[in-house]
């Protein structure tokens, strides 16, 4: 809600000496000094609001400032609420893992998945396994298969360092 309140210029703090004035119903008074639109808005009991300051002249709104604020913080908090946080989940396996042990962090992977997160997924190898790179894509190309029904591969399999990760995104549905 602060931020709405630095973006636009009031009443007095509007210097400019000719502006195009709108009245809250979108009516348009057309170019007056400042000083006049400032009257104007003091009758109504409303405010002198610049709302586009780059215009040439620059466009003022005689509206309820308050109210305006107000109804700015219900929309971004509206907004807000219609966002969708992405998390990003992490499997990790070992150039070592059996069949079985692949199947159950597949089953975690989708539940994951099914809940709208992506899954990162890595093999870490030790010491000489990371001469074995081939074994880990093909542990990832198991995983894959086992889960590849509700994901898509956003990132395919690439070796980093001592480990290899592959990231997967929920299908569009």
């Amino acid at each position: 809600m602060n931020s709405i309140n630095k973006d636009f210029l009031l009443n007095e703090e509007i210097r400019e000496n000719e502006i195009r004035v709108i009245t809250d119903e979108g009516e348009q008074l057309g170019i007056l000094s400042s000083a006049e639109a400032l009257k104007i808005a003091e009758e109504r009991e409303l405010d002198l609001v610049m709302i586009a300051p780059s215009a040439k002249p620059p466009v003022c709104k005689i509206m309820n400032y308050s109210k305006f604020v107000y109804e700015q913080s219900k929309k971004d908090k509206e907004a807000r609420k219609k966002q969708k946080v992405i998390n990003i989940k992490e499997i990790r396996l070992s150039a070592t893992i059996e069949e079985h042990d692949i199947s159950i962090k597949a089953k975690h992977a989708r539940k994951f998945l099914l809940d709208e997160d992506k899954v990162k997924v890595t093999v870490r190898f030790r010491g000489r396994e990371a001469d074995y790179s081939f074994k880990g894509e093909k542990i990832l190309r198991l995983f894959l298969s086992q889960v590849e029904d509700v994901c898509m591969v956003e990132k395919p399999a690439k070796l980093e360092g001592r480990n290899m990760t592959m990231v997967l995104a929920p299908k569009k549905s």
